[in-house]
């Protein structure tokens, strides 16, 4: 275990914060030696680190979850049951299913992080969510050293939610994910910026690689490269309200992007409403917003974990001052 370890490395916004105390655990073995410790020390468990914000240095024990391996644990004439490490790159883990052949993953290809955040934050993109693929998950209570199975219907999947971000936060440790994948996969290109990129590719029988490669393409052309320019991917939820409050903001802009939502609700694009507030390409010293994407708050090279939650602040307050919705922040802050 190390102390004072700087966690620049370890967080995709890269800011200069410190943890007391740092280790890593690479097996199931590992972290029950770990459990001691994380019983009576404040701590933090990541995997690559994708969703974190620090306003300062960490007084406790950061633990990176680095458990590997993929395995396929069964199949049917339709199906495969594949299970991963948590610690696994998730990009890595979708290349590889694409490359097999197993489909479900592939409209989540380029998403920052590791499996293991997978199903806490029930990642989602171009019409797909975990919860549509997911199997299984096996992670350890804190508290006992008991290994744990949890099904779908024990998660309590939510839109970036589960219950492991609400009731069960900082009770388990998630080890191995399992993942229920096609073997005769349907393509799901029901985002009509897919159906627009694979037309521009001249691709018109989508397989699930071309499907992941315009999901790529279209990630990397809105969405910065954390390697190169440090963010968190989109740090707020598309909020969900309810249809009056549309039809309020519909009076002053008619083409508002909306999805239905449910029970007289309906999803908004947060970018939208950010970049109609004006906030889209403002930079402000070493914080900003990207200039292709207002979801996305960027460290250009120097700032601080403060002066990027003071920004994501001023845009939920201006946010909702102009149209009446509360942007809800998707990154965790420490």
């Amino acid at each position: 275990m190390q102390t004072d370890v700087s966690l620049k490395p370890y967080h995709t916004f890269g800011i200069e914060v410190e943890a007391r105390l740092f280790t890593e655990f690479h097996s199931l073995e590992e972290l029950q030696t770990l459990l001691p410790t994380l019983r009576t020390t404040p701590f933090l468990v990541c995997g690559g680190g994708s969703n974190m914000l620090f306003t300062r240095n960490f007084d406790g024990l950061l633990a990176r979850n680095c458990i590997l391996g993929i395995h396929e644990i069964s199949r049917t004439e339709k199906e495969v049951i594949l299970e991963s490490g948590a610690g696994e790159n998730w990009h890595q883990l979708v290349e590889s299913c694409v490359a097999m052949g197993y489909g479900g993953l592939e409209n989540l290809s380029l998403i920052p992080g590791c499996v293991g955040a997978s199903p806490m934050q029930n990642i989602g993109a171009y019409g797909v969510e975990i919860k549509d693929v997911f199997e299984y998950l096996d992670a350890v209570e804190i508290a006992t050293g008991e290994i744990k199975r949890f099904y779908a219907e024990d998660c309590a999947f939510g839109y970036r939610e589960s219950i492991f971000k609400s009731e069960l936060k900082n009770q388990y440790i998630i080890c191995k994910v399992a993942f229920r994948l096609s073997l005769y996969p349907t393509v799901n290109t029901s985002y009509g910026i897919i159906e627009a990129e694979l037309e521009r590719l001249s691709v018109h029988v989508p397989t699930i690689k071309d499907v992941s490669q315009a999901v790529i393409n279209i990630r990397k052309s809105k969405l910065p490269d954390p390697s190169q320019l440090g963010n968190a991917g989109s740090f707020f939820k598309n909020p969900v309200v309810p249809e009056a409050v549309l039809d309020k903001i519909r009076t002053s802009y008619e083409k508002v992007p909306s999805y239905p939502a449910g029970e007289g609700t309906v999803k908004l694009a947060a970018g939208w409403l950010i970049e109609q507030a004006g906030w889209k390409g403002k930079r402000f010293g070493a914080v900003g917003v990207h200039e292709l994407q207002a979801l996305v708050l960027v460290n250009y090279g120097g700032g601080t974990g403060k002066e990027v939650y003071d920004l994501s602040q001023g845009i939920i307050e201006d946010v909702q001052h102009k149209f009446g919705v509360t942007l809800e922040r998707e990154v965790n802050i420490y």
